[in-house]
């Protein structure tokens, strides 16, 4: 089950219908392909296969994930509680290391580099939902236990 904010829910069917739309073009290259002649020693129709098949995979995963997905209601979180789509910087208690973390329902394509993402299931994430700034937090980590200070909430 994927927890989602709206905006990463409406983010994720857009990319749902552009997924559709490339089944057209990529149906259009096999055909192409395919009146090029013999189909054994066609690398444009394999590689159009290939994509038709990536294509495939990625329409039925995001199907299942928003057919399975709960999405929250952020309009009324508090100004000071973590929930999804926070930007939180966190202090590492036993080294004094700030570092900036993001709760997103689904990660993946915000790539910035200064933001660590984390899910709600991940065990930062179940520990980072819904604590407030000025908390301390505990994590149990592959490495260990680890304690962390909800430093402030960034815009």
């Amino acid at each position: 089950m994927d927890y989602l904010s709206p905006e990463e829910k409406t983010r994720m069917e857009a990319l749902l219908k552009k997924r559709h739309r490339d089944r057209r073009t990529i149906t259009k290259r096999i055909e192409e392909a395919r009146a090029m002649g013999d189909l054994r020693e066609n690398a444009e129709y394999h590689a159009a296969r290939e994509d038709a098949g990536h294509n495939e995979a990625k329409i039925r995963d995001l199907e299942r994930r928003l057919a399975s997905a709960v999405i929250l209601d952020t309009t009324t979180v508090p100004p000071d509680m973590v929930f999804l789509g926070a930007t939180v910087r966190l202090r590492d208690v036993d080294s004094d290391q700030e570092v900036l973390y993001r709760l997103v329902g689904d990660l993946g394509d915000m790539q910035d580099e200064d933001v660590v993402e984390v899910t709600p299931n991940s065990p930062l994430g179940e520990a980072l939902m819904k604590a407030r700034v000025g908390e301390t937090v505990r994590v149990t980590l592959r490495r260990g236990p680890k304690r962390f200070e909800i430093v402030e909430i960034v815009p």
